[in-house]
């Protein structure tokens, strides 16, 4: 334990022996000092703080204020009431207070307890609950409007979550406060009743048990009384004070001292009018003008100086902005280097896509876009830049990736997207056009056909979802090209969360940051999931000290997710798996072709070789397709990796396994073989 946690903990057991045991009259002196100079601390602090929850902890600390004030208050209680003494400090109080007249220091105490208790306590107490409240009642407008920010891209994920914990730090802070301030309410009143036990019970024992007369001891017990309610009850206004600081101050850039002397001196002129006043008050009432003419003086001259100040400074801001004119500074054109990750920009008529008041619900469409992607491919996509741009078609649309267009395509607000179930129904009529996402023919129908379309089979989207459907392939397409260095660092300090020691054992020895980044890449661009964080570290810890080819490690990870791959191209409705499989022939040439180097292996195949092998591979998979399958090509382990980056460019669509990469349960089906001449 630390000293200043054992510190707290002996603090809170000696408020708590102060309320059981009798103190002497020199460690109360100590307690009281010591009081004060909390109670001075608590609102130094109040004062400077910008914000709220700079003093997030002022809730507990005003309670363990209160217990302390409250055990000292019990321990003076007891000694003036049992020893007609409680210690020097109370004793000065209340002679300073006090003086000869006793009934005009009681009369002065009760004016600064009703203060605190009618002016301050109730007034913090009221800002506390209102606070609380409107905090509460605005957290769901704050939290929407981060989730819009975010989905703009105008703050990160990393700003977000900061922006989120903050709201809930504020609710959390004013729902504290506004119990505290109870605390400051029930103190005012324990103070009041205390002061008048020691009088009343001050009385009775001073005259029955001590044998004092009547004013003897009204002197002695009105003087101590006095002096411990001041003792108590300044520390208490001051806390009080400071409670309608915290609760009354508003997020700020400035301490209250910086933001008083700009707010306050803003308007110079109202020195002017100050000055004038107080001058004509000399003039035209008996205050002498000796107190008058200096105050009216100082407002003038403090007018004229701030008026002076003020009208100098917005020259030297317009001489700064010609001379010096924005669009040149380095900072700004810094800022123009940077390029997003993803970007969709869109016509001005598309606008209601995006806009939430005409019930465009494109900014949710793309959070759960960002979430899917999260579950699918595990890896978190960027945020997405949304905006508009003038220079495009009004109807159209485009996405970015690195700041390069990589998908165009159209919308019709108006219309819904049909796609023909293989058999067209002359009824159903639009505009022509193609699918963007997977480049099937379909029509842009009206809503009155729309029914007519869905009984017919056709399948019936509307815009909102062709241009999610658009955005999640392109999203998927390019998901190596997004998984930057950066993001392969979040990935494996997450991962080491759960797996410290398997993480310490592949990076960064042997594999750095960059050679794990090329093997998810690798599976990434392929489709393959990486979600499975903890698997592919397995392989990479396995294979990694033995080879140093990125591209060769991916080709055991993508074995040691076999069942992953498998489950992928396995038929949803059950049955064999229907292949193409490569002749042996095929499997020779490929096989002779690759030329091993410092950097790795490479297919070294000659142009006429390369394109029988993509037509073939092109007809076999078309009369595959033609049966109603998804088209798969099998081939051995040794020659995969170097058909995939054959056919990647021709058929990127079209998944290249290898045997071993297959679950051995499952049913194969050969139906086609590519042979070259």
């Amino acid at each position: 334990m630390r000293f200043r946690d054992l510190f707290i903990l002996v603090f809170v057991i000696l408020i708590v022996a102060m309320l059981i045991i009798p103190l002497p009259s020199p460690m109360i002196d100590v307690l009281i000092i010591v009081n004060i100079s909390l109670s001075l601390m608590i609102i130094l602090v109040a004062m400077n703080m910008k914000e709220p929850l700079d003093f997030s902890i002022f809730p507990t600390v005003l309670l363990l204020a209160t217990l302390f004030r409250v055990g000292i208050s019990v321990s003076t209680t007891r000694a003036i009431l049992g020893r007609a003494e409680a210690g020097e400090v109370i004793d000065t109080f209340g002679n300073f207070v006090v003086g000869s007249n006793p009934l005009v220091g009681f009369v002065v105490f009760l004016i600064l307890v009703v203060i605190q208790f009618i002016v301050i306590v109730k007034g913090a107490e009221r800002v506390s609950e209102v606070g609380a409240r409107f905090t509460l009642d605005a957290m769901p407008g704050k939290q929407m409007s981060i989730d819009a920010d975010l989905n703009a891209g105008m703050i990160t994920d990393h700003e977000a979550k900061q922006r989120r914990e903050k709201i809930e730090k504020e609710a959390d802070f004013y729902g504290s406060m506004d119990g505290a301030s109870k605390f400051v309410k029930g103190d005012a009143i324990v103070g009041i009743v205390i002061v008048l036990i020691n009088i009343i019970f001050g009385f009775i024992i001073g005259m029955v048990q001590m044998g004092m007369s009547f004013s003897e001891a009204a002197s002695t017990y009105t003087l101590l009384t006095v002096g411990d309610g001041l003792v108590t009850q300044i520390p208490a206004l001051l806390i009080a004070t400071a409670t309608g600081i915290v609760v009354t101050r508003a997020a700020s850039d400035a301490t209250l001292g910086a933001d008083i002397s700009r707010q306050m001196l803003a308007y110079p002129k109202l020195l002017y009018v100050a000055a004038g006043a107080i001058f004509l008050l000399g003039i035209f009432t008996p205050i002498p003008n000796l107190l008058t003419l200096p105050i009216a003086l100082f407002l003038g001259i403090g007018g004229y100086m701030l008026d002076r100040k003020s009208v100098e400074e917005p020259v030297e801001d317009v001489r700064e902005e010609e001379e010096e004119p924005p669009t040149t500074t380095p900072e700004n054109v810094t800022q123009l280097l940077s390029i997003d990750p993803v970007e969709f920009e869109f016509g001005y008529g598309l606008i209601p896509l995006a806009d939430s008041q005409q019930g465009g619900d494109l900014l949710d469409r793309v959070v759960m876009i960002r979430r899917q992607l999260a579950l699918e491919l595990g890896m978190i996509v960027p945020v997405i830049r949304i905006r508009d741009n003038i220079q495009l078609q009004p109807n159209e649309y485009v996405i970015k990736v690195r700041g390069s267009e990589v998908e165009r395509g159209q919308l019709l607000l108006d219309h819904y997207m049909a796609m023909s179930p293989g058999v067209e129904d002359e009824q159903v009529t639009g505009i022509e056009t193609t699918e963007p996402a997977f480049g099937l023919p379909a029509l842009w129908i009206t809503d009155d056909v729309k029914d007519i379309a869905e009984l017919s089979g056709y399948t019936v989207v509307d815009p909102p979802s062709v241009v999610s459907t658009h955005l999640t392939e392109t999203l998927k397409k390019h998901a190596h090209e997004l998984l930057t260095r950066e993001e392969t660092k979040q990935l494996v300090e997450h991962l080491k969360t759960t797996h410290p020691a398997l993480v310490e054992e592949v990076t960064p020895n042997p594999l750095t940051l960059g050679d794990i980044q090329k093997v998810l890449r690798s599976l990434l661009k392929e489709r393959v999931s990486i979600r499975n964080l903890a698997v592919i570290f397995e392989t990479l810890a396995d294979y990694g000290p033995m080879f140093k080819d990125p591209q060769l490690m991916a080709e055991y990870v993508r074995q040691s997710l076999s069942r992953q791959i498998t489950q992928a191209v396995k038929p949803p409705q059950g049955g064999p798996l229907y292949v193409v499989t490569l002749g042996g022939g095929v499997e020779k040439k490929l096989a002779d072709a690759l030329q091993q180097t410092d950097h790795g292996t490479y297919l070294s195949l000659g142009p006429d070789d390369a394109e029988q092998i993509v037509h073939a591979v092109q007809n076999e998979s078309m009369k595959l397709s033609q049966m109603g399958q998804s088209p798969v090509i099998l081939c051995s382990p040794a020659v995969r990796m170097h058909l995939q980056q054959l056919l990647s460019r021709y058929l990127p669509n079209v998944p290249v396994l290898s045997y071993n990469e297959l679950e051995s349960d499952l049913e194969i089906q050969s139906v086609g073989v590519v042979n070259v001449a």
